[in-house]
């Protein structure tokens, strides 16, 4: 041993010189051939083996914790000694109590498909451990790679899909330990987080996302978690720039995880988020208003103009349709979220088909009638002829006049015979057929006056009755998105 102590040097490797000592400890164990051969085939020939290698190879590494001893400062060196990394502080004496501070360098995606979202933050975690305390006034950085030998906490994320720990040029971690035995353990870690998010007011929602830190394997009874400050605990947002969104409140909370195998510590921060609707609004929201104004051109072309109003109506609605297929690439497609942009797309597509209906309704309603529609068309043109013919009018008018006043004077007396006769005769009898009768009656009354006398006026109808609705009905859906 003596020999493996001479040849280890500082800065020497120690996997090198732990097989080398093996090696030349092995000599001393040589046995003939006879009884190397007996050892392989005697399972407990090759279970003494095994015992005896590692017999060596912890005497190799005490020799090369002694020999560093000589090169490392006699602190760390005596710290380390005596140390067992698997029993945590305290043990005997209560939980050991962890802070813990977080620092947001980025916030790199938020998904709405996957409903996650992807941070890199730098976890600081600080405990006290009485097996640490040494005397002096001055803290000890050590290399992250020592952090093998401490105990650590077993701490994770709850909600992590995917995790990763930096490794450029080395491992992201860092190790302090202060006179009074408090530990410092720093990590840079990049996660993906799942979030579940309420997307019936997309794109003018707000997302409450949550980063849960637990304990693994330690129950509240063996480990305690706390924020060191609070809600000042996490740092780094107010420089925080977002694509998409803007951070609107955060804030950390304190509570316990209940599983099956008991109680464990967990801490929480919340961080509400805000999407920014200017981008939805230059994408989605004008172009499908722009549509729907268009499709109202239609109104003012004449009704003879078959080919141009149905180009017209078709080009929109087609746009319309391919609008709405490209607004939902982005989302879930899931059947549970009736999404705001899904309802306005869907106003904007019923008022550009209802024009194309409109079309094809005041355009039946023209063949149905021509000859009132052209009567119509021709009125003025017959009144400027009646206008001639004023002074024939006026010269039959006073003949006309004197029989007209005969034919209503017999009329009032037929009149006042009937109305006695119907009140000398006994009422007819009401019966169910005859109150279906007039129900029926009454409802061709009512479809006779929905009847269109022109077909030109649905057109003069449409260009008003339109833009009102559309404008109502963008005021009423601003307004519960928005407000509601």
């Amino acid at each position: 041993m003596g020999t493996c102590l001479q040849d280890i040097a500082p800065g020497h490797d120690r996997l090198d010189f732990v097989r080398k000592c093996i090696l030349r400890h092995s000599t001393t164990y040589r046995r003939p051939e006879r009884q190397r051969s007996m050892r392989v085939c005697n399972p407990r020939g090759a279970l003494i083996h095994l015992i005896i290698i590692s017999s060596m190879m912890e005497d190799c590494l005490l020799s090369a914790e002694v020999k560093e001893g000589d090169v490392l400062p006699p602190t760390i060196h005596k710290l380390m000694r005596g140390y067992n990394k698997y029993l945590r502080p305290f043990f005997d004496n209560g939980p050991v109590t962890v802070g813990m501070s977080l620092d947001i360098a980025s916030i790199d995606t938020i998904s709405e498909i996957n409903m996650d979202y992807t941070a890199t933050i730098f976890l600081r975690q600080r405990w006290t451990d009485e097996r640490l305390c040494f005397d002096g006034n001055k803290s000890l950085s050590l290399d992250g790679r020592l952090v093998e030998l401490l105990w650590v906490p077993d701490t994770f994320i709850v909600d992590s899909k995917k995790s990763f720990l930096h490794d450029i040029t080395v491992e992201n971690r860092l190790i302090r330990i202060f006179p009074n035995g408090t530990v410092l353990y720093a990590l840079r870690i990049t996660t993906t987080v799942a979030c579940n998010m309420d997307l019936t007011k997309y794109p003018m929602d707000k997302q409450t996302c949550t980063l849960q830190l637990e304990s693994w394997g330690y129950n509240v009874n063996d480990v305690m978690f706390y924020w060191t400050r609070g809600n000042e605990s996490v740092s780094g947002l107010d420089t925080l720039h977002l694509a998409q969104y803007t951070l609107e409140d955060y804030y950390t909370s304190e509570s316990e995880a209940v599983y099956e195998t008991g109680h464990y510590p967990k801490l929480v921060f919340h961080f509400e988020l805000k999407r920014s609707i200017l981008y939805f609004i230059l994408e989605t929201y004008v172009p499908s208003s722009l549509l729907v104004v268009l499709s109202w051109v239609s109104f003012w072309i004449s009704q003879s103009s078959v080919p141009a109003r149905i180009c017209i109506g078709v080009t929109t609605v087609l746009t319309m349709t391919t609008l709405m297929m490209g607004a939902r690439t982005s989302l879930p497609n899931a059947n549970c979220f009736i999404k705001a942009i899904d309802v306005y797309l869907g106003i904007c597509f019923s008022f550009i088909f209802g024009a194309l209906i409109e079309y094809a309704v005041a355009h039946f309603c023209t063949l149905h009638q021509p000859n009132r529609a052209n009567a119509l068309m021709y009125g003025q043109e017959m009144q400027e002829r009646e206008d001639e013919m004023n002074g024939i009018v006026t010269a039959i008018s006073s003949s006309t006049l004197q029989a007209r006043k005969r034919q209503e004077a017999l009329a009032s007396r037929e009149h006042t015979s009937e109305s006695e006769r119907l009140a000398a005769s006994p009422p007819e009898p009401q019966g169910p057929c005859y109150k279906s009768l007039t129900l029926l009656q009454r409802a061709l009354c009512f479809l006779n006056c929905c009847r269109v006398e022109n077909p030109h006026y649905i057109d003069n109808y449409s260009r008003l009755s339109f833009p009102l609705s559309f404008i109502f009905i963008n005021f009423l859906y601003w307004i519960y998105y928005l407000y509601l």
